[in-house]
């Protein structure tokens, strides 16, 4: 598995279907944080905390599966995270273009 950084990928881009709800919550967090809904009587605290300990935990899980991995690559440190996140990002984008 040395120096296979398709592996890296691999392993990113199946973290990342789990990824999309994650990812449309900080969406949401950052979409409304400035414009929130007329009808969200509970105020951003509660999607705060509720949305993003969410995103906290998958964001936890996501950087301890990477870490050993990013050890036993060939790839820089740099490198490996770019290409970890640009992985995980890849449902989500395929799923933006396939709704637009």
């Amino acid at each position: 598995m040395r120096g296979r950084w398709y592996t890296a990928l691999g392993l990113n881009v199946v973290l990342g279907v789990p990824a999309v709800i994650p990812i449309w919550m900080l969406y949401y967090i950052a979409a409304t944080w400035k414009d929130p809904e007329p009808t969200e009587n509970d105020g951003l605290a509660v999607v705060v905390v509720g949305f993003g300990s969410v995103a906290a935990a998958c964001g936890f899980l996501w950087w301890a599966a990477n870490r050993s991995l990013a050890r036993r690559t060939r790839l820089s440190q740099p490198q490996y995270w770019l290409l970890s996140g640009l992985g995980t990002l890849l449902p989500t984008a395929v799923l933006i273009c396939l709704a637009a």
